[in-house]
């Protein structure tokens, strides 16, 4: 059944603007918690750059990742992290991921298990991870819950306006005093462009905002470059 389009895009629901506050919507429920939890804020520039690059591998793919996090006036951040990955139905595909980051001079080891899924414009993605910071005694665990969109810009299909937006609900902490609940946002606006059938590019700006109880926010603005290669 074939329904109006919007901006170019097709729709079945009939008013494009109930459409737009439709997809909106998670955006804003996110962004009005991370507005009220930053009264006062200690706020920086950084700069993201993540490189990727990924292959088949059996029925599934496998990714490895690396991103670069510079900031200015705290701990920069180094991570690579492997991937394997496997669709599950349509729109539907599990991972499962290692990886090994360094922020200043502290190393920290995390698990992965995530559930992305897509249908039409709106993307998602729930992941689970367990933390092992060095010389902390406990394994942190944590779920990340992300919610946006992707829309195509003119007739290619090469060119896509992106949004999301993610909640980091930490459920065990890496120490015994350390803070639970809902401990991080991090916003994402930006543009994505299919260069060939083997890159894609991604620029745009990201908010990422640590959440303190007791103590002001942390939030850092970056510019945001990802370059994913697939082989």
């Amino acid at each position: 059944m074939a329904g109006r389009r919007c901006c170019g895009v097709p729709f079945f629901i009939e008013d494009c603007g109930l459409k737009m506050r439709a997809y909106l919507l998670p955006l804003a429920l996110l962004g009005v918690v991370q507005t009220s939890a930053a009264q006062a804020a200690d706020e920086i520039f950084e700069f993201w750059v993540t490189p990727s690059v990924e292959a088949k591998l059996g029925r599934g793919r496998v990714e490895l990742e690396t991103s670069h996090r510079i900031r200015d006036g705290r701990d920069d951040t180094h991570f690579v992290r492997l991937w394997y990955s496997q669709s599950i139905a349509k729109g539907v595909t599990l991972y499962g991921g290692i990886e090994q980051r360094v922020t200043g001079q502290t190393g920290e080891r995390r698990l992965h298990q995530q559930l992305s899924y897509k249908t039409g414009i709106f993307r998602g993605r729930t992941r689970l991870e367990q933390r092992f910071v060095e010389d902390n005694p406990l394994m942190g665990l944590r779920v990340r819950q992300r919610l946006g969109f992707s829309i195509p810009i003119g007739t290619s299909k090469r060119l896509a306006a992106v949004a999301n937006v993610e909640g980091f609900m930490t459920l065990r902490a890496t120490t015994a005093t350390g803070q639970t609940g809902l401990t991080a946002v991090r916003t994402l606006i930006g543009v994505n462009y299919k260069v060939s059938d083997n890159l894609d590019v991604g620029l745009g700006y990201l908010r990422a905002q640590d959440i303190r109880r007791g103590a002001a926010d942390r939030v850092g603005h970056a510019p945001a470059l990802t370059l994913s290669f697939s082989l």
